[in-house]
């Protein structure tokens, strides 16, 4: 499986520098270099997407980065304390998750993906 042609043509667009690849059954999408908001150990950081065989109409679950991100101010991330190795790399898994009915087939793909991850990641940097 390959991601929709519409996914492409978002991350093409936006000019983010990605690879896929596929392992487990899953659609691997690693986003190199993916700018962090101000707050974390780290400016950037590869973000991986691993994405079902169903996808996009089954919604996305998790993410992870490598390396591991962590609060500048030292204080601690919830749910991101596993390390999972895919691709051959060890990865922080972000344990995150879409509410229900968040997510509408059909609709929604990469680009609403990466605005929650966003919106996560400018919130756990806030401390909200």
């Amino acid at each position: 499986m390959s991601i929709p042609d519409h996914d492409t043509e978002y991350l093409r667009e936006r000019e983010l520098p990605f690879d896929i690849a596929h392992e487990s059954g899953m659609t691997c999408v690693v986003l190199r270099s993916w700018p962090l908001p101000a707050g974390y150990n780290h400016p950037e950081a590869d973000l991986l997407l691993r994405l079902s065989p169903g996808y996009p109409d089954v919604q996305p679950d998790m993410w992870w980065f490598d390396p591991p991100l962590a609060l500048a101010s030292g204080a601690p991330l919830q749910a991101t304390e596993v390390a999972e190795v895919v691709l051959g790399r060890s990865w922080q898994r972000w344990s995150r998750h879409f509410n229900q009915g968040q997510w509408q087939s059909g609709i929604d793909g990469l680009e609403s993906y990466l605005a929650l991850i966003r919106r996560n990641l400018e919130q756990s940097a806030a401390g909200r």
